[in-house]
């Protein structure tokens, strides 16, 4: 893996991480289109866990909220930190065992195809932008309900086809059960964290188990870490104070355009 290879990695990971476009898409991408190999376990790992420290800094808030409300929980107390914790432990399961069962059965390597992420680039960019427009209703995050929660983890099930987008499913999930755009978008990043950290321990155990690191350094690990926590962090900040104003449409289109050329370069 070359410099420059590690630095646009980084880059496609902190921006699309959290951004209704699907990330695993523009990660797989580059493979297809310029040939380069997988990019291995070590860029998995360091790209996952700065992502990560990216949300829990930006929603420290809410992360310091639900530590508290674990507890509260454990003592039977309904708070808004309990109710959010809880909503996110209904939520997390079902792509944390659908996730499990595909890479222990390599579904998802077989998934990983450009025709695959062209049709769900442009079937669930206009679905997204169907249940932001027909939806009337605008509910903050606390009015989630446990049904809701459960609702938007079974969409985020659905984000493990690549293409997808983990954020884009579950913020119209979020807006299907009437939730307003800042509130869908603000769960759905929460939603991140367990599923974000799974990820990158997986990673790490495959790490040490002596897996490919796809010829990266410890170097070259690093720089993705620190690129990928910025880019996520800004494009975070930059989307949540965006969102309420624009709207999906411009994702929509993102979307379209993308899964166009897509199936333009795989048939012509």
């Amino acid at each position: 893996m070359t410099w420059w290879q590690a630095i646009l990695l980084a880059l496609i990971q902190g921006l699309t991480e959290f951004l209704p476009v699907s990330s695993s898409a523009h990660l797989i991408l580059p493979e297809a289109v310029f040939g380069w190999t997988a990019q291995g376990v070590l860029i998995d790992v360091m790209a996952h866990f700065g992502t990560l420290f990216a949300v829990l800094l930006y929603f420290r808030k809410d992360v310091g909220e639900m530590l508290v409300g674990l507890l509260e929980l454990a003592q039977r107390k309904l708070t808004r930190g309990s109710v959010l914790a809880l909503n996110l432990i209904i939520a997390t399961p079902p792509t944390l065992l659908v996730g499990f069962l595909m890479s222990a059965g390599g579904i998802d390597a077989l998934l990983r195809s450009p025709l695959v992420i062209a049709v769900t680039t442009i079937v669930f960019g206009i679905a997204l932008w169907l249940a932001d427009v027909l939806v009337r209703s605008s509910r903050e995050m606390d009015t989630l309900t446990w049904r809701g929660a459960g609702l938007m983890g079974l969409a985020q099930v659905i984000a493990l086809v690549p293409g997808t987008s983990r954020s884009g499913i579950t913020m119209t999930a979020g807006r299907m059960i009437g939730l307003s755009r800042e509130a869908a978008a603000r769960f759905s990043m929460l939603m991140s964290l367990p599923v974000i950290g799974a990820l990158g321990l997986y990673a790490t155990l495959k790490l040490v188990s002596g897996e490919d690191t796809g010829g990266a350094t410890l170097g070259q690990g690093l720089l993705v870490a620190g690129l990928s926590f910025v880019v996520a962090l800004a494009a975070i900040a930059l989307f949540m104070r965006l969102v309420t104003r624009v709207g999906f449409l411009p994702f929509m289109l993102y979307r379209l355009a993308l899964g166009g050329a897509l199936l333009a370069w795989l048939f012509l």
